[in-house]
């Protein structure tokens, strides 16, 4: 969507606000012994009374409350009875909306103690992510937000998956335009002041391939484990406002 009164802001914004808090509380949480299932209790107990609603629930009737994904999983993985143990990486991806406003984040994190090579992944996607972010302006290309997300993850000696995409956002799940996480030649929108849109590098320490594993959930090929940093923002003549930051 495009942003077109302060009524469309102030609404977006406190969906933002909420999400982003969740999900560093959520982190805060996390520790060896709970379930997937536990966290995505505590984040649907916790919004819930609220108004919120999960989107893709109501939207593609998508069982819990938010994507939780561990080690290898990717995106899309189902809350369930799995524990979770020290040392795995996690990704909680929560998409909600209120009173007709949505907002999409995600952020990576090591329960217990973690593994040297998990802090570089998920700090190459949450540097990638911010460093997008900062050249978003209107005018600019897509795909260059697509490029720059590219280069700053090899930096970091790991590989995006280009079979995943950050989206328009705003009033639905999912919205034009496609923003790609490498320099995709068929990514040609341009970037509007007002826009609404999320930038989400999803990182792998391998390939770079994945694979659907049952109904939701898309697994490296390699099993080599991901990160995923995903941030709601609005494009403005400035610096973009980021709505879902803690």
């Amino acid at each position: 969507m495009s942003i077109e009164d302060q009524d469309d802001l102030i609404g977006l914004q406190r969906i933002g606000q909420l999400i982003g808090q969740a999900l560093h509380d959520a982190q805060a949480l996390a520790a060896p012994g709970l379930t997937t299932a536990d966290l995505d209790h505590y984040l649907a107990d916790r919004l819930v009374p609220l108004g919120v609603r999960s989107t893709p629930g109501h939207t593609y009737n998508f069982p819990g409350f938010a994507c939780i994904c561990v080690n290898d999983e990717a995106v899309h993985a189902v809350p369930g009875p799995r524990v979770l143990q020290d040392g795995d990486l996690v990704t909680v991806d929560l998409e909600a909306d209120l009173d007709g406003y949505v907002a999409d984040a995600a952020r990576t994190f090591s329960v217990g103690t973690p593994h040297p090579h998990d802090r570089r992944l998920h700090l190459a996607a949450t540097d990638a992510c911010h460093h997008a972010i900062a050249h978003a302006r209107p005018g600019q290309c897509t795909r260059e937000i697509g490029r720059r997300v590219d280069q700053r993850v090899r930096r970091h000696g790991f590989r995006v998956i280009r079979s995943l995409y950050g989206h328009g956002v705003g009033r639905a799940a999912h919205e034009a335009p496609n923003i790609p996480n490498f320099n995709d030649p068929n990514c040609r929108d341009r970037l509007t002041e007002g826009l609404v849109i999320t930038i989400e590098p999803i990182v792998s320490a391998g390939n770079g391939q994945v694979t659907e594993d049952g109904a939701w959930t898309l697994r490296t090929t390699d099993h080599a484990r991901s990160a995923h940093h995903e941030e709601t923002i609005v494009i403005t003549r400035g610096q973009p406002l980021v709505l879902t930051a803690a």
